[in-house]
């Protein structure tokens, strides 16, 4: 991307934080009832167009949109300047904010960040950076949750080599990422999935030694198979590096789908005034997409009413 290409998308860029402000002050002031801020990934609507598929988030009571960038295209080279604009304007224009990315590595396929091969591993994080740039383009502060466990695996070396590895890639993209108004959050993956950072403390670990504000950790219900602390006392433990939760039933259904007691992690992020999103991803879509934005959200409202608040 070149200066001019850059500087025309910081204008728009600039008015869709603003959009994204309004869209936020909106959905308070029609009386949501809502506490948190609830995001949806965008997968569960397939092969939806994107405006249908904001128009019907909207409608299920959620305030933003998380996107897997696989869903829109193979190659980021593919999504034009001018289609990344539409879609900021498509978000404006559905009252949807932009939450941020997610599932980052899935394509194109040959991208792997600890491989012990220094091309493939240099080209990957390479191709992070216009991740990144994608991220900035789509909406203020956006999130970029790397979890991606294929693609971060100890591909011909040691776990702590692949673990160095992914260590400094990321201080590799750190600035430029903070540059571009985006948080990179470190996603603990279950062992079952990949073989490095399994648990949040492990996460926490690197995103202490990058020292970077832009590189964070997350919160994923679904990938706690290894932990071996109650989920709230992780939560409350690693509070000030959590950036962004993902929720889901174990198994990969909507909440409320199973009987995974969802409240003490609620309630441990009521407590500490968590601010930022709680983003519905799910992996079963049998259901249907309008389905699962409904139910999940009618579970939302009725755990928050279970939930007590600090004023």
């Amino acid at each position: 991307m070149n200066r001019r290409t850059f500087l025309g998308l910081g204008a728009g860029a600039f008015g869709c934080a603003l959009a994204a402000r309004r869209a936020a002050l909106a959905f308070e002031s029609e009386g949501s009832g809502l506490r948190f801020k609830y995001s949806i990934c965008n997968e569960v609507f397939e092969k939806w167009d994107f405006a249908a598929t904001c128009k019907a988030i909207r409608k299920a009571g959620y305030a933003a949109i998380e996107i897997a960038p696989f869903t829109l295209a193979d190659h980021l080279d593919d999504i034009s300047t001018a289609r990344r604009r539409e879609m900021r304007n498509i978000l404006r224009s559905e009252g949807i904010a932009f939450a941020g990315l997610h599932w980052l590595l899935l394509t194109p396929k040959w991208l792997h960040v600890t491989t012990a091969d220094r091309g493939i591993r240099d080209r990957s994080w390479a191709y992070f950076v216009k991740l990144i740039d994608f991220c900035s383009d789509l909406g203020d502060r956006g999130v970029m949750v790397l979890g991606s466990p294929k693609q971060r695996t100890s591909q011909g070396n040691s776990v702590e080599e692949a673990r160095k590895n992914l260590k400094d890639g990321l201080a590799s993209v750190a600035a430029h990422a903070g540059a571009r108004g985006v948080t990179i959050a470190l996603e603990p993956l279950a062992s079952k999935d990949t073989d490095v950072v399994n648990t949040l403390d492990q996460a926490v670990h690197i995103v202490k030694e990058v020292g970077n504000p832009a590189v964070q950790t997350m919160f994923d219900f679904h990938n706690t198979a290894d932990e071996r602390e109650n989920l709230d006392g992780l939560v409350k433990r690693y509070f000030p590096l959590i950036r962004h939760v993902h929720v889901n039933e174990m198994d990969g259904r909507h909440p409320g789908a199973g009987n995974f007691d969802f409240r003490p992690v609620f309630q441990a992020l009521a407590d500490l005034k968590y601010s930022h999103w709680v983003s519905l991803e799910v992996f079963d879509f049998k259901p249907g997409p309008v389905r699962i934005a409904n139910e999940a959200m009618e579970y939302f409202r009725t755990l928050e009413k279970k939930l007590r608040w600090r004023n």
